[in-house]
């Protein structure tokens, strides 16, 4: 792993020439802030090694050693790794067509004993959970799928995904990933269901219109009680939204958050950034710091577990951005030595995600304010 700083000269070269320790890297996975200058950085990057396949995205917050904004450049490589890698555009027209699109990568993928799918997609646009149908509808629930969705530092206006030397947007970009040794995937989230549940009684796509029966928006602040802001505005119902969002169970068993990414003040409904089924139940959920630490720890060690005791040789963490909302600057710096400690000295690189992608079994895969952690062997 490489990382340069904003206020280095060509962060893009210094960053690829720290983590091309070795001349037989079969990709480079790069993650960046959208402060940077995105085609200058996939040159600087491009020419230090060659053409070496690349994937990458702009991010909400890097995880790597030092915090300033930087370019984060990883690289897989050695006789026991295929790669091959794709992206698929326009997303948001066809969500379901890009992710089958992007899945398609990994047919072209050196049959190895272990396989996995990396997804970084436009956090802005299309319905996420559509993008991992379609990415089923190829692989089928075999194959175990990772990555994030890519962010903007919280600006919420654009967000870039990286393939080979393009800058894109409204894109989803895949490494078909085979190696011979195990690739370990963990996911925790770190949050705690409150109170009771409720059915979702009228929903449309990520639109909650009614929860019991009760205008969505009323029912969401009834339970949140002495917390819920009053007569509030959208933007203060999305900042109470960071620390309380909404569990849902889906048909697999496979407890689930979702993330409220708004609210309509007057028509009184709830907005998530994925679909809500009609008929299902959520809860209200809380988090503190060390909940969310706790998750960290977790979602490392269940990383390590198909690993069979042998030390990673590289952990990958895609995290959310609203995880950090429960973590003052001294918890953040807390949770990336976590995760450097859980990688017991091998190299770590990450991004904080607008979504994560985790599936190792099942049809779904798309989370909220979850922290998800690749290792490999």
């Amino acid at each position: 792993m490489g990382q340069a700083g904003l206020s280095e000269p060509d962060p893009g070269t210094r960053a690829a020439d720290r983590a091309l320790v070795a001349d037989d890297a079969k990709l480079l996975v790069v993650f960046c802030s959208s402060e940077h200058d995105l085609p200058a950085v996939l040159r600087q990057i491009n020419d230090r090694s060659g053409g070496v396949p690349l994937i990458g995205c702009s991010t909400a917050g890097e995880i790597a050693p030092s915090r300033e904004p930087s370019v984060v450049v990883t690289a897989f490589g050695g006789d026991g790794f295929s790669i091959e890698t794709c992206a698929a555009t326009d997303a948001a027209r066809d969500p379901r067509a890009a992710g089958a699109q992007a899945a398609s990568c990994l047919a072209r993928v050196e049959d190895r004993p272990h396989r996995v799918l990396m997804l970084l997609t436009d956090g802005l646009t299309g319905d996420q959970q559509e993008i991992l149908r379609g990415v089923y509808g190829v692989l089928g629930a075999g194959v175990p799928l990772v990555g994030g969705c890519a962010g903007d530092d919280l600006k919420m206006t654009r967000t870039y995904q990286l393939h080979g030397d393009q800058v894109l947007t409204d894109s989803v970009v895949a490494a078909g990933i085979g190696s011979d040794a195990p690739l370990g995937i963990g996911v925790r989230h770190g949050w705690r269901k409150i109170g009771e549940p409720m059915l979702v009684t009228s929903s449309d796509g990520g639109c909650i219109r009614t929860l019991d029966g009760q205008p969505a928006l009323d029912m969401y602040l009834e339970r949140l009680g002495a917390s819920a802001p009053k007569d509030p505005s959208e933007e203060e119902v999305s900042r109470a939204a960071l620390v309380h969002p909404l569990g849902l169970i889906r048909r697999d068993g496979e407890e689930q958050v979702r993330y409220i990414s708004g609210a309509d003040v007057v028509e009184r409904t709830l907005s998530c950034m994925t679909e809500i089924p009609q008929g299902g139940q959520v809860w209200i959920m809380e988090g503190d710091a060390a909940s969310v630490i706790e998750a960290t720890d977790a979602a490392c060690a269940d990383s390590l577990l198909p690993l069979a005791g042998n030390k990673p040789l590289g952990m990958l963490a895609f995290d959310c951005v609203s995880r950090r909302s429960v973590l003052d600057d001294d918890g953040i710096q807390v949770e990336i030595d976590r995760i450097l400690q859980g990688a017991a000295g091998a190299p770590v690189a990450g991004l904080y995600t607008y979504g994560e992608i985790a599936r190792t079994r099942g049809v779904g895969g798309f989370h909220n304010q979850t922290i998800v952690v690749l290792s490999v062997a």
